[in-house]
Formats: structure tokens, C-alpha cells, sequence
């Protein structure tokens, strides 16, 4: 399947279902309470300075995406009053 053939919808939900996949990992390994919106929240962080990149580049950064990096995007977001 090709990136062209997925709709909108389509691509939405399978972001999603990485993001969640990605949170349960985290939920494994004993992080409680991980969602996948902050998953996604903290990945696409960046974008909103870069723009939207390729979708395999999306892919990427969900699933190599660390839980130090996940935990500073959180305190961050903290003292910011952005979570918590």
C-alpha cells in the first residue's frame, strides 16, 4: 500500500494506532500512564517549526521514540503548565 492510496481518514488512524502502540510499550515497561495523544503530541512537537514531513519520517520518529526523550517533553510541558 502506498502512501498515495491512503485517504486522509485513513492515514489519521494509522498514526493513531502507532501513537497507542507506542504508548503501550511505554505501559510495559512501566510507564502508567502514557496515552497515545501524548505520544503523538511529543513527536509532533517539532513540526509545528519544520512542517509535516514524509510519512515514513513520521513512522519513524513514533517508533524510535525513547522514553527520556518522552519524559522530558512531559516535564517540559509541566513547567509550562502544558500537562498535568
Amino acid at each position: 500500500m502506498s502512501e498515495q492510496s491512503l485517504t486522509d481518514e485513513e492515514l489519521t488512524q494509522l498514526v493513531e494506532s502507532l501513537c497507542e502502540s507506542k504508548a503501550e510499550e511505554f505501559r510495559l515497561i512501566g510507564y502508567e500512564h502514557v496515552t497515545g495523544r501524548e505520544v503523538w503530541d511529543c513527536v509532533s512537537e517539532k513540526y509545528s517549526r519544520t512542517g509535516m514531513p514524509a510519512l515514513h519520517q513520521i513512522v519513524n520518529d513514533i517508533l524510535s521514540l525513547k522514553t527520556t526523550q518522552f519524559m522530558n517533553f512531559l516535564t517540559l510541558g509541566a513547567y509550562k503548565g502544558t500537562y498535568f
